[in-house]
């Protein structure tokens, strides 16, 4: 097994419980092997941090998988931390079919995403030392779930940053064009084949329901709806009309197919647009609205853009501000890691002085539970959802 020995004084960050080593922090490394190999990792004295997987051609050159000497090449070690992570959220949702099953390092398994879809799994091998496990993760998810299908969407660019390629494969049994699922009393279409990420968006399933109460008898705007999820609970919790917008035309006709799927079509609609467009051209019309939904995808793809992508955050919540009803509430959202809670509110707090609203925090929240955080490894949080009144 490759042996992997850190740098002097590069060793706290890791004993203090980040799984992830950079290349940089790395010492000397005996028996290399092939990308995705098994790997010790000691720190500088010979003491023993973990055991991983390792890859030269990666920034990421280590990620650890257990803090202790053993096997991490066999279905039994696989079938337990999937067993464990299974056991996590059925104690959350003990009658939900659909959630995150595997969040990757947050539960002990990095470079790996599994989503429960009912009776369907869609997977994520997000690095070469996970693709190289494939057949163990396979059979693990076999022995503990026997899904009807498994489907591997990694036609993600992350990849590429490990050295593999872009891919949407069928791992095992079969997929069908559209998988329903359930979300709080509402059925929702889902594509695992062509949908976005996993095939949809599990994270924000208890943030659907700060909309209840504070949607009823209002007009309700939500943009970047993609599956319409946001548009569907405001029409569920009453609202008496909602209009979503999306770009993609993909979306807007699945948006249209799970309002059409709830009962919903007379109340709630949708636009294939630009929503930084129709922001400006619904205020240009004198429209206004109790509620706005501002979840749009990352801006932030690295801390690079960050300075660029904050004006496009800016841009969009000060339209969406100034299209609200005195009382009206902004819930807006940010899946940008490299965006933090600080600088959301900041820019928030912009968006409301260039819009000459004042504004108050009713509330403020992240993902799901299904997303653990877990408090050494920051990057496992990533969401911000809060909910702003105009007052």
């Amino acid at each position: 097994m490759t042996r992997i020995s850190l740098k002097k004084n590069e060793d706290r960050r890791i004993k203090g419980g980040h799984p992830w080593v950079f290349s940089n922090e790395i010492g000397r490394i005996e028996d290399a092997s092939e990308p995705g190999a098994a790997c010790e990792l000691f720190d500088v004295s010979g003491n023993f941090i973990g055991t991983g997987y390792h890859n030269a051609h990666s920034l990421i050159a280590v990620r650890l998988l257990s803090r202790k000497q053993e096997d991490i090449d066999s279905v039994g070690f696989f079938e337990e931390r999937i067993a464990a992570a299974l056991a996590h959220r059925r104690s959350l949702y003990p009658q939900l079919e659909t959630f995150r099953l595997i969040y990757g390092e947050s539960d002990f398994l990095p470079g790996l995403v599994v989503d429960k879809y009912g009776d369907y799994l869609s997977l994520q091998l997000l690095s070469a030392g996970m693709d190289r496990r494939r057949g163990l993760i396979l059979e693990a998810l076999q022995r503990l779930l026997s899904p009807k299908g498994i489907i591997a969407r990694n036609d993600v660019a992350v990849r590429t940053m490990e050295g593999m390629t872009e891919e949407v494969e069928l791992l095992q049994g079969s997929i069908p064009d559209a998988v329903l699922m359930q979300e709080n009393g509402l059925t929702f279409e889902v594509d695992l084949r062509n949908g976005q990420k996993t095939g949809g968006f599990l994270d924000q399933k208890e943030n659907h329901l700060l909309l209840q109460g504070i949607s009823k008898y209002k007009d309700v705007l939500d943009c970047f709806c993609y599956s319409g999820s946001w548009a569907a609970h405001a029409g569920f919790f009453g609202a008496r009309s909602v209009l979503g917008l999306d770009i993609s035309e993909r979306a807007v006709a699945l948006a249209g197919r799970n309002a059409a799927l709830n009962g919903l079509s007379d109340r709630v609609s949708f636009e294939e647009c630009d929503a930084f467009d129709r922001l400006r051209s619904l205020k240009l019309e004198g429209r206004s609205f109790g509620v706005v939904v501002m979840d749009p995808p990352a801006f932030v793809k690295n801390r690079k853009n960050l300075a660029e992508a904050t004006k496009g955050y800016i841009t969009i919540n000060r339209r969406a501000l100034e299209l609200l009803e005195p009382g009206g509430y902004l819930i807006s959202c940010s899946c940008s890691y490299h965006m933090g809670r600080e600088p959301f509110r900041e820019m928030l707090a912009t968006s409301a002085r260039q819009a000459k609203r004042e504004v108050r925090l009713v509330r403020a929240c992240s993902q799901s539970p299904d997303h653990p955080v877990l408090l050494n490894f920051p990057e496992s949080e990533y969401l911000k959802c809060v909910v702003l009144q105009v007052v």
